[in-house]
């Protein structure tokens, strides 16, 4: 008997705009203007992505958890870090 389906999430693309997570069947776009904790990321810190929970995203390396709702409409969530530079 298999185990139980796990819906994961991953980075498929990053460009100098923002970049693109494959999260179930569909594609979601993080642009750095609306999402600032990436611009000074690494790549590597940018792909380790943790799918903890069904509507939460989290970024270990960089300290960034989000919700799905906040990716698929950042205008709803217009507060962004003060500090965007680590």
């Amino acid at each position: 008997m298999r185990g139980t389906a796990t819906s994961e999430a991953e980075v498929t693309n990053i460009s100098r705009q923002g970049f693109w997570i494959l999260l179930d069947d569909r594609e979601l776009f993080l642009s750095l203007d609306d999402f600032p904790w990436f611009k000074d990321a690494k790549i590597d810190e940018i792909l380790d992505l943790e799918r903890p929970h069904p509507d939460h995203l989290r970024w270990p390396k960089l300290d960034v958890d989000l919700t799905i709702g906040s990716i698929e409409h950042p205008e709803r969530y217009p507060l962004k870090s003060g500090s965007q530079h680590r």
